[in-house]
């Protein structure tokens, strides 16, 4: 079967660009205009990208699932710089598995390139088109689904990435059974299954059915031991599938053989954040044409640049069956599981991700509306630097490739920090409740496997009371506050419901804080729940108390 692939191109918006300048276009043809580019600071593609689309569309080697921002300002470019450096001949498929909108609005309209904007902490911006996508596919197509199947018959494909954050992995309601799309995916083997995790099995079996072909599936999820949880996923469809008879047992087999399918372990870290409407501004200064930041129906903020931080790791456990690309050359670390699992547990439960998520809930409560604001805050940034440093680094566990007091003086004094960064809390504060299990349970669990004194833990505590604060949805001025989207919001606030300022009810934490689903252990068999109810009393005592409690406990002189 052949495939025609058409392009809708995007017509700009009415002075978008300086008036009488020909406006900078973001298309195939509109690169070869190279002076203009260069004269607008504008890095362009040194490869062949019409060769590169040739040769991908006929021997892919790389799909990756999750079209969002890390993706196109991250991922995609490391593959970009083996091409421009010769060690690649192919670029990356990219698939939309929940939004088509990514697709037709970002992707198509602009022949698949994108602009990169790394945002320095001294204001400037270092500006590149990315030109490595060959393809966008949204999975929900009829069309782009037969066109991924194709690519999974190919015996060349090495490796398969997703970026869907830690909820595409789920697979369950919150009272165990399974989502409804799920339910109706294992129920009939579908042709066009509906979730993630369903439409990978599927491509798997259509592997699997034409030549059992190896592959590896990389997991590049802020979520720990990333690649266990895709494989288990995967598994429990395919067993499901099993069951009903619906495919051979020997796919079972073969999912479950690391010779012929791999689901190696990751760490990823690099911030990119929603578009920026500083950087818009910048680029409409200088004519760059394809500027408009969009909101799709499913709240996925989009544009067709990338605005991220210039700092950003990858480390991936070395197993690929069926080979994989030089991503080393690229400023990947390739090595073993144990490596990626400490540098994964450096990040993810000491180094970032705690002081991350501290600085969503407090910000959400205290009306900010960027991180790096909120690190000017004396408390707010002695809460970071007291939760990391003092909480964190003595159990902190050094990979070795990267060393964790270089690494969370990074994040603290440039990082977090860096006023061009467009971060908000209220994003970082989405899903919280897929995330404090292990940006916060892995420390407390490993305070008691170390038999350290649990009562040293003051500030994750607290952390973990403003949350529960957080979910009231009331702010420190006691007016209204949004919550960010969470699969647990609905459960979450059920559970707080009737607790008003000066009459906060710490009881009704309790189901919350003894949910081992949540944080992998209990609070209270740990030793911190009561600690935690004492915390939440006094931030819901009255108007103005969370940043009242905050002075109380980081006092900015004397000890704590």
């Amino acid at each position: 079967m052949s495939y025609l692939i058409c392009y809708i191109f995007h017509e700009p918006s009415a002075a978008a660009y300086p008036k009488g300048a020909e406006p900078l276009k973001l298309t195939y043809d509109g690169l070869k205009n190279e002076n203009e580019w260069t004269e607008a600071g504008i890095a362009l593609p040194r490869f062949d990208i019409s060769k590169m689309c040739g040769k991908t569309f006929l021997n892919p080697r790389w799909v990756h699932f999750g079209a969002g921002n890390i993706f196109r300002g991250y991922i995609a470019m490391l593959q970009q710089l083996l091409l421009e450096a010769g060690k690649a001949e192919t670029g990356i498929i990219a698939v939309a598995p929940y939004d088509d909108e990514i697709i037709n609005r970002v992707y198509k309209p602009y022949d698949n390139l994108a602009l990169q904007v790394l945002m320095n902490a001294d204001g400037s911006f270092e500006k590149n088109v990315a030109a490595a996508v060959s393809e966008g596919l949204a999975s929900g197509s009829v069309f782009d689904w037969t066109r991924l199947n194709q690519i999974f018959r190919n015996p060349g494909l090495q490796m398969v990435s997703f970026t869907i954050t830690e909820k595409g992995y789920n697979l369950y309601n919150t009272d165990g059974t399974y989502r409804p799309d799920v339910q109706e995916d294992i129920t009939a083997y579908q042709l066009h299954p509906q979730h993630v995790m369903s439409q990978a099995a599927a491509l798997l079996y259509t592997r699997f059915k034409s030549g059992k072909f190896p592959l590896s599936l990389v997991s590049m999820d802020n979520c720990a031991h990333n690649g266990d949880k895709l494989r288990d996923t995967i598994l429990t469809i395919a067993r499901e599938w099993v069951e009903r008879k619906l495919v051979e047992e020997k796919f079972l087999a073969y999912l479950s053989d690391a010779r012929d399918i791999a689901f190696p372990l990751s760490m990823i870290d690099k911030i990119t954040p929603r578009p920026s409407k500083r950087v818009q501004e910048a680029l409409i200064k200088i004519g760059f044409e394809a500027n408009e930041i969009m909101e799709t129906a499913k709240h996925t903020f989009i544009a067709p640049f990338v605005n991220a931080e210039r700092p950003q790791y990858l480390v991936i456990e070395d197993r690929f069956p069926n080979g994989r690309p030089p991503l080393e050359a690229a400023g990947v670390y390739f090595t073993d599981r144990e490596t990626v699992v400490k540098a994964e547990r450096m990040k993810v439960t000491t180094c970032l991700n705690p002081l991350h998520t501290a600085l969503a809930v407090f910000g959400c409560l205290l009306g900010y509306t960027l991180i790096a604001d909120e690190m000017k805050d004396p408390y707010l940034g002695r809460l970071v630097r007291q939760i990391g440093y003092d909480e964190g680094m003595p159990v902190v566990t050094d990979p070795g490739i990267l060393k964790p007091e270089a690494f969370i003086a990074e994040v603290i004094g440039q990082r977090l920090p860096n006023p061009n960064i467009p971060d908000t809390p209220q994003r970082i504060a989405t899903d919280t409740s897929q995330k404090v299990g292990v940006r916060f349970g892995e420390t407390i669990k490993a305070y008691i496997r170390q038999n350290r004194d649990i009562n040293q833990l003051k500030f994750i505590p607290l952390v973990i009371a403003a949350w529960c604060r957080y979910l009231l949805g009331i702010d420190d001025n006691g007016d209204p506050m949004p919550l960010s989207p969470d699969p647990l919001l609905e459960h979450l606030t059920a559970q707080v419901a009737g607790i008003t300022l000066g009459a906060p009810q710490p009881e009704k934490l309790r189901p919350i804080l003894s949910d081992t689903s949540i944080f992998g252990i209990s609070l209270y068999d740990a030793g911190l729940g009561t600690r935690i109810e004492n915390y939440f009393s006094e931030l819901t005592a009255c108007e103005g108390a969370v940043y009242q409690t905050l002075q109380k406990y980081l006092p900015l002189t004397g000890d704590n």
